[in-house]
């Protein structure tokens, strides 16, 4: 059903507008609560005015050519009172650089014009909304505690399959852990809190492919991030996947182009924490960002070592956000035994093909 005019107006929300694009847009939608600055210096003065009940909840900024904006931004996220307002940046153009700031100061979104003014408006509706109400991960893994039940059929047969594979890859396991340890200094199993089924935070096991300061580089490297910089323009990028990735080691490259880095997780299907088949486990980071809308079914099925994605275009650099999204829902809602197998009969010839997960 589409929304008609008086489903979109958000009357309620005050809302702060730097800038001159959407200037005479916004206040049919926002009505009396909404204020243009047409400067970003006026906002200071503005603030100046205001008791603590007519701040507003939002603070829309037009992105200068100069990047001045993220001074205002920055001094935003650093005030006591201000810092928990939502922040969203427009700009024109898709700047790397600029995605990287917004990130490393909290930006809320990141809109790049021209885009569906409707769209905007709900997303605006909804962060107000969601910011009184913003759910954490650990809130989420005790409301979805009976949501999600791994088939015991499913189960039974992640336990026998995992506890003979680690069996019979004993050696192999012994041989990686020397190569990676005289290649450089560090733990040979690398260990990460993931979130898989239900929201449930575990801790998540993979041969060590990277530097060990590789988690410290993310916010460095955001401009590499192939899933933001590939038609995700409005917003940020819920998924994280750097291209030609600086932080992998030499043994790190081998042991990823064969999928060898991920055998240890066959731990992880031992103890239960994952399945042999399921949509793959998120970094909190990006499982924070797929808490909201329709994107959070992806939880409601197992988290696997391999999956529909995978096996789909082995994580192909031309495979949008949106597609792994729609692949992890569907796997969600149509998981069985019978798909399980066809998944693992497709997984070995996809492992030798060129593209990195």
């Amino acid at each position: 059903m589409l929304n008609t005019f008086s489903d979109l107006q958000i009357t309620n929300v005050k809302a702060v507008y730097s800038g001159n694009i959407l200037s005479s847009v916004m206040p049919v939608y926002i009505g009396e609560h909404f204020k243009h600055l047409q400067f970003i210096a006026d906002f200071d003065v503005y603030i100046a005015h205001q008791t603590f009940l007519s701040l507003p909840d939002v603070m829309m900024i037009e992105v200068d050519d100069e990047g001045k904006c993220f001074e205002k931004v920055m001094l935003i996220r650093n005030h006591p009172v201000l810092k928990r307002l939502i922040i969203i940046l427009i700009g024109t153009e898709d700047n790397a650089a600029y995605r990287r700031r917004s990130l490393e100061l909290k930006v809320n979104d990141y809109y790049i014009y021209p885009f569906p003014t409707a769209d905007f408006v709900s997303r605006i509706g909804f962060l107000v909304k969601f910011r009184s109400v913003k759910p954490n991960i650990l809130q989420l893994e005790a409301e979805m505690k009976d949501t999600y039940r791994m088939p015991v059929s499913k189960r039974v047969f992640d336990i026998v399959a995992s506890s003979i594979a680690l069996l019979i890859l004993s050696p192999l396991f012994v041989a990686v852990a020397i190569l990676i340890k005289l290649e450089s200094k560090g733990s040979v199993v690398y260990k990460s809190k993931r979130v898989g089924a239900g929201y449930r935070i575990f801790d998540f096991y993979k041969f060590r492919s990277m530097r060990s300061d590789a988690d410290q580089m993310v916010q460095q490297l955001a401009d590499l991030n192939q899933y933001a910089n590939e038609g995700n323009k409005n917003g940020k990028s819920a998924f994280v996947k750097f291209s030609n990735d600086p932080r992998i080691t030499r043994v790190g490259k081998i042991l990823r182009k064969t999928s060898i880095d991920e055998l240890p997780q066959l731990i992880n299907v031992l103890t239960g924490d994952m399945s042999l088949v399921g949509n793959r486990p998120l970094p909190l980071y990006e499982a924070e960002q797929l808490t909201t809308n329709k994107w959070s079914t992806r939880f409601n099925g197992p988290a696997g070592l391999t999956g529909l994605w995978q096996i789909s275009r082995r994580g192909k650099k031309d495979m949008s956000e949106s597609e792994r999204k729609e692949l992890d829902n569907y796997y969600a809602n149509h998981y069985s035994i019978f798909l399980d197998f066809k998944i693992i009969l497709k997984t070995i010839p996809a492992l030798i093909q060129k593209e990195d997960v």
